[in-house]
């Protein structure tokens, strides 16, 4: 019998799969970054359809199978996409996504991705786009220390508001070190 893994989830993508099938990118507490395939979630009516949208924040059911994960179950815990209301905020979180993407190993726990990911998700909920600027910007250059390709000091306090002013009153350099943290991956 395979084992059964049991975390939190966030959904990242979602690409068809087959008919009704779904392969999944999630971002998990305990495995990082993980494609699982939904089977069915893509049928009319299908339970686990809510709790597997796109940026969904769900306890998941994982199993380890020889083509890989499936998912064998999805509970909604937080439905990101309707609380992140503007096009702006959705298309930042989607900019972030794919970064994100590209820079972290599938399969390999990074334990500071998954909070990461829901305080910037937090942060899109509740603050007024003037400063979705800045909060890409210190997003990125977070995302870029947790993997190890930058190592300056960040702005204490996550997403605040004085983090935020922070990164706003010396964005070019942020950028610079966005910039040269990109450089440093390879990408």
């Amino acid at each position: 019998m395979r084992h059964k893994y049991a975390t939190r989830a966030i959904v990242l993508a979602r690409h068809p799969a087959g008919e009704a099938n779904a392969t999944l990118t999630l971002l998990t507490r305990e495995l990082g970054v993980v494609r699982a395939r939904a089977q069915g979630v893509r049928r009319s009516g299908a339970k686990l359809a809510a709790a597997l949208a796109t940026f969904s924040e769900s306890d998941v059911v994982l199993v380890r199978g020889a083509e890989g994960w499936r998912l064998s179950g999805a509970v909604l815990a937080e439905h990101w996409f309707a609380k992140v209301g503007s096009a702006d905020a959705r298309a930042l979180a989607s900019r972030f996504v794919g970064l994100l993407l590209r820079l972290a190993p599938v399969d390999a726990a990074e334990p500071a991705l998954f909070p990461l990911m829901e305080e910037l998700l937090g942060a899109l909920a509740s603050a007024p786009p003037e400063s979705y600027d800045a909060i890409e910007c210190l997003a990125a250059l977070r995302l870029l220390a947790a993997l190890g390709f930058d190592a300056g000091a960040l702005p204490a306090g996550g997403f605040s508001p004085n983090a935020l002013t922070e990164v706003a009153g010396d964005r070019r350099a942020f950028i610079a070190r966005v910039n040269h943290g990109i450089e440093a991956s390879g990408l």
